[in-house]
C-alpha cells in the first residue's frame, strides 16, 4: 500500500512538472509570489534604469551623431520619395513601414537559418549549434507546424493588431512628418522601446508559467525544448497577444512616434528574438543562451535583458551552469560549445 502511494505521489509530480514546469507545489507557491512582489521591485530600479541609459546614450551617441549627419540628408530624401511615391496616404505608409517591412526582415533572415536546419548546410552555422545534437536536421513535419502556426499569428493577430494601433498613431500626429526624427531622439526611443518591452514581456511571460495557463496556452511554446529561429512566434493565439506583440507595440505608442522608428524596431525585435530562439551561437551576434537555457528548464530565464530575472532571482540555476560562461557575444570563430564546453556526464 505505501508503494502505491508513493507511486501515485510520483505521477502527481510528475504530471505537474510536465503541466505546469515546477516539480512541486511549494515551488509553484514560490513562485506566484515572486511574480505578485515583482511589479514593487521593478519600480524601484526602472527609473534608476532610464537615467543611467539616458547619461549613456547622450555620451556614446555624439560620435554617431555624426555619422548620422552624413548619411542624414540621404535618408531623408529617400524618405521624401518614398512619402510622395505613396502619395502621402498614411494608412498605405504605415501599413509597409509597420508590417511589411518586419515581414521580410523575420522571414528573410530566418529563412536562412531554415536552410541550416533542414540540410546542416553551410557548417559554418551548424558549427555554433547550441544544443548539440539536437534539431540535427530538425523534424520537418514540426518545422511545418512552426511556420503554419508563426503565418497564422502574423496575418490573423499582429496584422489586425496593427488596425487600432495605425488610429492611435494617427492622433499622435507625428507619425507621419515629412521630417525624419534626429538620431538622438531615434537612440532614446530604442532605449525606451526595449524597457518597456521588457517589463511587459517578463511579467507576461511569468504570468502564462503560472500552471493553469502553462497547460491551456504557454505549453504549445515550450514543446520545442531546443528552439529554432521561427519558433520565436509558435505560440497560442492568447500568448501571441499578450507577450509576443503587446510589449512590442506599447513603446511606439507611448511614445508617439515615426513609422521609420516603428519600422526600424519592429524589425529589430522580431530578428533579436530570432536569434534569442535560433539554437545557434552565433560570432558578433547577440548570445541566445540565456533564452535557449530557459527553453531547456522551463522556469528560469524569462525576460529578455535579463535583468529582470537579475533582480528576482530567476536567473540563480542558469549562473551555475557553462551555459552562463558561454552567454557573451562570441568575438572568434571558434564555437563556444568547443571553447566551453559541457562537463562530461558521471557514467
Amino acid at each position: 500500500m505505501a508503494n502505491t502511494k508513493e507511486g501515485a505521489g510520483q505521477d502527481r509530480a510528475q504530471r505537474m512538472k510536465r503541466d505546469s514546469g515546477y516539480s512541486t507545489m511549494a515551488e509553484q507557491q514560490k513562485q506566484e509570489e515572486k511574480l505578485r512582489d515583482a511589479v514593487k521591485i521593478t519600480a524601484r530600479v526602472l527609473g534608476t534604469g532610464l537615467l543611467i541609459f539616458t547619461v549613456l546614450a547622450n555620451s556614446v551617441s555624439g560620435y554617431a551623431q555624426n555619422i548620422w549627419d552624413t548619411l542624414g540628408h540621404f535618408w531623408q530624401t529617400t524618405w521624401l520619395k518614398f512619402y510622395y511615391l505613396c502619395e502621402g496616404k498614411e494608412r498605405t505608409i504605415f501599413f509597409l513601414g509597420a508590417a511589411l517591412v518586419p515581414c521580410l526582415a523575420f522571414w528573410c533572415f530566418n529563412g536562412i537559418l531554415m536552410v541550416a536546419d533542414v540540410t546542416g548546410k553551410p557548417t559554418f552555422i551548424t558549427r555554433y549549434r547550441i544544443q548539440l545534437g539536437k534539431n540535427d536536421p530538425v523534424d520537418t513535419k514540426k518545422l511545418h507546424q512552426a511556420i503554419y502556426t508563426a503565418l497564422c499569428n502574423q496575418f490573423f493577430i499582429s496584422l489586425p493588431m496593427l488596425v487600432p494601433m495605425f488610429y492611435v498613431m494617427k492622433w499622435w500626429g507625428s507619425t507621419f512628418n515629412k521630417e525624419l526624427p534626429t538620431f538622438h531622439w531615434f537612440l532614446m526611443e530604442l532605449g525606451i522601446f526595449t524597457l518597456i518591452e521588457e517589463v511587459l514581456f517578463y511579467y507576461t511571460h511569468r504570468l502564462v508559467h503560472l500552471p493553469v495557463l502553462y497547460k491551456h496556452i504557454h505549453k504549445k511554446h515550450h514543446e520545442w525544448t531546443a528552439p529554432i529561429g521561427v519558433v520565436s512566434i509558435y505560440a497560442h493565439p492568447v500568448e501571441h497577444i499578450l507577450s509576443n506583440t503587446l510589449p512590442v507595440m506599447t513603446g511606439p505608442m507611448v511614445m508617439g512616434s515615426h513609422i521609420i522608428s516603428i519600422a526600424a524596431w519592429f524589425s529589430l525585435a522580431l530578428v533579436t528574438t530570432s536569434i534569442s530562439h535560433c539554437g545557434y551561437h552565433l560570432p558578433f551576434l547577440p548570445s541566445p543562451e540565456f533564452h535557449d537555457f530557459h527553453h531547456l528548464k522551463f522556469n528560469q530565464c524569462y525576460g529578455v535583458l535579463g535583468v529582470l530575472d537579475y533582480l528576482h532571482g530567476t536567473d540563480t540555476v542558469f549562473k551555475q551552469t557553462k551555459a552562463y560562461q558561454r552567454h557573451r557575444v562570441l568575438l572568434s570563430l571558434t564555437p563556444l560549445s568547443e571553447s566551453i564546453p559541457e562537463a562530461p556526464r558521471a557514467e
